[in-house]
């Protein structure tokens, strides 16, 4: 049987199907902007997600961390703060979103090889710029 790589894009999945339909569900539908921007960006994160449970790839995660972020910051950007439930629906599941992306992110060896490598490299540098500093100095100090 067939079994995504990380259970948090299956999670994001049904998050994009919740925001495509929280318009009618939430009671939201007669604001269009508000119903507009939760079908496209449900739509949207439903795709990242099956792409990332398909053919899984860092830079889904990465779409994912977008539009949990933009969902964040949607309702004051167009306007539709005001509305209650399309402003709880649109900043829950954003920050749920950027949570499971990120969480993806930083867990997966695969996709976060650059942060690990990073951090090995800096904790070996430290020895080895004070040897080239050491070196280095000599050349530039002057003879008494």
């Amino acid at each position: 049987m067939w079994k995504p790589k990380h259970w948090q894009d299956s999670a994001n999945a049904l998050l994009g199907v919740w925001l495509l339909l929280s318009p009618w569900v939430s009671r939201f539908s007669g604001d269009i902007t508000a119903t507009v921007n939760s079908v496209v960006v449900g739509v949207a994160l439903l795709a990242a997600a099956l792409g990332a449970m398909l053919m899984p790839r860092a830079w889904e995660e990465w779409t994912e961390a977008v539009l949990g972020l933009w969902l964040i910051v949607a309702p004051w950007v167009l306007g539709y703060s005001g509305l209650a439930n399309a402003l709880y629906a649109s900043v829950v599941i954003g920050i749920v979103v950027l949570a499971l992306a990120l969480w993806t992110l930083a867990t997966d060896r695969e996709y976060s090889a650059w942060l690990h490598e990073r951090k090995a490299h800096y904790k070996d540098s430290g020895t080895a710029a004070a040897t080239r500093c050491a070196a280095a100095v000599p050349a530039f100090v002057p003879s008494v």
